[in-house]
């Protein structure tokens, strides 16, 4: 398992320092890279391909371990393979505009503007499922006494 897609390695896309740093196993199963492939095939590339430049992927793959260990949900696309946080960090776009581009152009379960102010998300969260399971769901997240809450958008 060397490439997820074209512009995704294996090692990219299950790369964690936490799990590094807790010797965490965080391999996916042959389910679990499926869909990998099929969030990379479905909007990475095609977002990498219009945004004409490399995306900051933050977070893809995590093990249930992991992702406990992250405080994520229980119920986290992280943990099957479905979904991955992105960033522009190379100056090509803003997650603003790849945010706008995904939800007009791209086939998607979830898109999350994550934290960030009005004009810019700190960093962007988007699943894929399947064609007959994608909800479309726009959400932004924002805390609320120092909890995570979504509101639809």
């Amino acid at each position: 398992m060397e490439r997820i897609s074209k512009h995704i390695s294996y090692k990219e896309g299950v790369f964690s320092n936490t799990a590094t740093r807790l010797n965490i196993d965080n391999t996916p199963s042959r389910y679990e890279f499926s869909n990998m492939g099929a969030i990379a095939d479905n909007i990475f590339e095609p977002l990498r391909q219009w945004v004409g430049g490399p995306i900051k992927i933050t977070s893809f793959f995590r093990s249930a371990e992991l992702n406990q260990v992250l405080g994520g949900s229980s119920r986290s696309q992280h943990c099957e393979g479905r979904a991955m946080d992105i960033d522009d960090i190379f100056g090509k776009t803003t997650n603003a505009i790849m945010f706008q581009y995904i939800k007009d152009n791209l086939d998607f379960d979830q898109l999350i503007w994550e934290f960030g102010n009005d004009n810019n998300p700190d960093w962007l969260h988007v699943s894929f499922c399947s064609p007959d399971e994608n909800r479309s769901r726009c959400l932004r997240a924002y805390k609320l006494n120092g909890k995570t809450q979504y509101v639809e958008i």
